[in-house]
């Protein structure tokens, strides 16, 4: 088959599209035809690689699968599962996560675990089946389970034109809340604009603090000014920079730290403003399956950079790298 395969940790040049052995599903394994895998923001740090996690070499990226069952182990349901059955993947599994410490599927076929297989609505394409489940999954868990929104709030989304922050922006919306979405160039803001946002802010020319106290006055201790809620997965120096932003009681939500986990703080905002701050990891199959419903009966609609054939991966890693992925980008073996 072909796949998507780094042979050792670096730089992007490591990547190949190439010939690789076909897998070999285990007795209660099925092997998939992928016909849709989505990238997300660790797949580049899994290449350079991270200290402390081991990933098995050669590696193959791409932990969001769609496609069809074309091989059932001796010892699957068959009462379940049949060949031809159009599925998704759970990669979050026990073994470890698919494209981080277990191989992923940027390539012709996969192999994994039956109860690692969700049946695919026949209203939902592969490729948005490809969308949904490490970044929306995390934005909904973010967002409902642990958030817990609430019609009328305002919410402050950083770095909203990723993955995980377009499905947040869809989220808010659909809870009836007041969104406010950032993002790193004017193009990026407008089309947060076009998916629902009241309110955008190009961080490449305007200051979201400000912006924020422009828009609802400054935080004060004894209540009003700010927003009610910030999403801000990014960590770095944006973290301690947006407690100036939010309200007394106020929600602080993250699912993850892009530009740096051991960020500066002032805890004097967190007691002062009576911080709630809320971290969310992952999603759950349940998760996983109310994203599917949603898609399914037109609720959500998962926002697509590109859809590239498999060969043309490096133009989606690129896009990966280069911070200028609007949504997600999907591989098409």
């Amino acid at each position: 088959m072909k796949a998507v395969v780094f042979d050792t940790h670096g730089a992007l040049d490591a990547m190949q599209h190439r010939d690789a052995p076909d897998p070999v599903p285990g007795p209660r394994d099925c092997l998939i035809r992928v016909r849709a895998v989505a990238l997300n923001g660790f797949d580049p740090m899994i290449l350079r690689g991270i200290p402390g996690l081991k990933t098995p070499l050669p590696m193959t990226p791409g932990a969001d699968i769609g496609g069809e069952i074309v091989g059932l182990g001796a010892e699957v349901d068959r009462a379940k599962w049949k060949i031809g059955d159009r599925v998704t993947v759970i990669p979050n599994q026990d073994e470890g996560m698919v494209g981080e410490t277990l191989r992923g599927g940027a390539s012709e076929y996969f192999a994994t675990g039956e109860r690692y297989l969700l049946p695919l609505p026949e209203e939902v394409s592969f490729v948005d089946a490809a969308c949904l489940p490490v970044a929306y999954g995390a934005a909904l868990r973010m967002m409902e389970a642990r958030g817990k929104l609430r019609t009328g709030e305002k919410v402050l989304i950083l770095s909203a034109a990723g993955g995980v922050g377009v499905c947040c922006v869809q989220l808010a919306k659909a809870a009836g809340c007041e969104v406010v979405a950032c993002a790193s160039s004017a193009d990026r803001a407008n089309r947060l604009k076009d998916i629902g946002a009241d309110h955008v802010i190009d961080t490449s020319t305007q200051n979201y603090v400000t912006e924020i106290h422009r828009l609802y006055g400054k935080p004060r201790t004894r209540g009003g000014g700010g927003v009610d809620v910030i999403v801000n997965y990014t960590g770095g120096d944006t973290w301690a920079e947006c407690f100036r932003t939010l309200t007394l009681n106020g929600r602080l939500l993250t699912c993850g730290a892009t530009a740096g986990y051991d960020p500066k703080t002032d805890i004097r905002y967190i007691w002062s403003f009576e911080f709630n701050i809320i971290g969310s990891n992952g999603w759950t199959r349940e998760d996983q399956i109310e994203l599917l419903r949603r898609v399914a009966q037109g609720q959500l609609k998962p926002i697509k950079h590109c859809v590239l054939p498999l060969a043309r991966f490096k133009e989606a890693m690129t896009d990966l790298i280069d911070r200028k992925v609007f949504g997600k980008a999907v591989l098409t073996p």
